[in-house]
């Protein structure tokens, strides 16, 4: 069967409202009309003899046929993104926007200082900041980079790992005063917890060869790492928080840590995108300059 370039087109126009969800959605994404959309599919599906969507007034699905023809349409669509992405890493100077996801707290604390010196460097790169606590769906967002604290749960996605941020057990004077300071992992199941509601409820330690997991119960939870932080200064029980958050506070003595002959599990800090798009040559420059920034930044309690 002999392939046309309007058939290219409509092939391409098929994977995007697959990959954004609904047709209105590709339809933004690709700057097209609904109607357009609709027409590209529906003179897919008679050129094809097939059905590709099973359609609802709100949802659309992938029949069988459907499935097996969208891993072709997704590759040829990458394969164009990434010849428009070629030309655009021979031009001298790195221009164009990057749009940008990272949780709230580490965008605050890490991420703003370093896209802070990024964008200096490199002016004409327009960023495009969104913090979010939230795992925002990148694909559906157009984001071109997501910073993240844990393995990947979408292999379609592809990650650089950028740095590792250590972690330390905090409480406020006032707390450790009152209730005590723990020395051996068995005292921690005795205090109240600011609970970070991202992670595992269970505190993983380690000394010498011996590993031990805590689990950790209290009155106060929370989705935000700043939140989380703050409730620990105000005397609401032991955290687990990132040693760049820590060490101010302990050191304006609002924090204080203990157990830190202990060693706690890192927090990897990985940068997320779609397939090709790490390739871009302002996406690398940012990868690589995350890289190097964290590198360079030896923050210890």
């Amino acid at each position: 069967m002999d392939i046309s370039f309007e058939q290219l087109k409509s092939m391409v126009v098929f994977a995007q409202v697959v990959e954004q969800g609904s047709l209105s959605a590709a339809a933004k994404h690709i700057n097209l009309s609904r109607a357009v959309v609709s027409y590209h599919i529906k003179k897919l599906e008679t050129q094809l003899g097939v059905t590709l969507l099973n359609r609802s007034t709100r949802t659309i699905g992938l029949t069988e046929a459907g499935s097996e023809y969208y891993q072709r349409c997704r590759i040829i669509a990458e394969q164009a993104f990434a010849a428009n992405q070629q030309i655009e890493n021979l031009k001298n100077e790195p221009q164009g926007l990057i749009k940008i996801t990272c949780p709230v707290n580490v965008g605050l604390q890490t991420i703003i200082p370093a896209l802070n010196q990024f964008k200096t460097l490199y002016p004409k790169i327009d960023l495009d900041v969104m913090l979010t606590d939230e795992v925002v769906n990148i694909m559906q967002q157009g984001i071109d980079l997501a910073i993240r604290g844990a393995p990947l749960a979408d292999s379609g996605l592809q990650a650089v790992k950028l740095s590792v941020l250590p972690m330390c057990l905090c409480g406020s004077p006032e707390y450790l005063n009152q209730y005590g300071r723990p020395k051996k992992p068995a005292d921690l199941t005795k205090h109240q917890w600011v609970i970070y509601k991202l992670t595992s409820g269970n505190i993983e330690l380690k000394k010498g060869t011996r590993s031990y997991s805590v689990a950790t119960k209290g009155g106060i939870s929370t989705n935000n790492a700043a939140a989380r932080t703050a409730f620990i200064e105000g005397g609401h029980g032991l955290g687990r928080i990132p040693v760049y958050d820590a060490w101010p506070k302990i050191k304006a003595s609002t924090l204080e840590q203990v157990m830190s002959d202990y060693l706690l599990a890192d927090i990897n800090i990985y940068g997320v995108f779609l397939p090709g798009a790490g390739n871009t040559k302002k996406v690398r420059l940012l990868l690589d300059f995350l890289k190097d920034y964290f590198a360079k930044q030896q923050v210890q309690v």
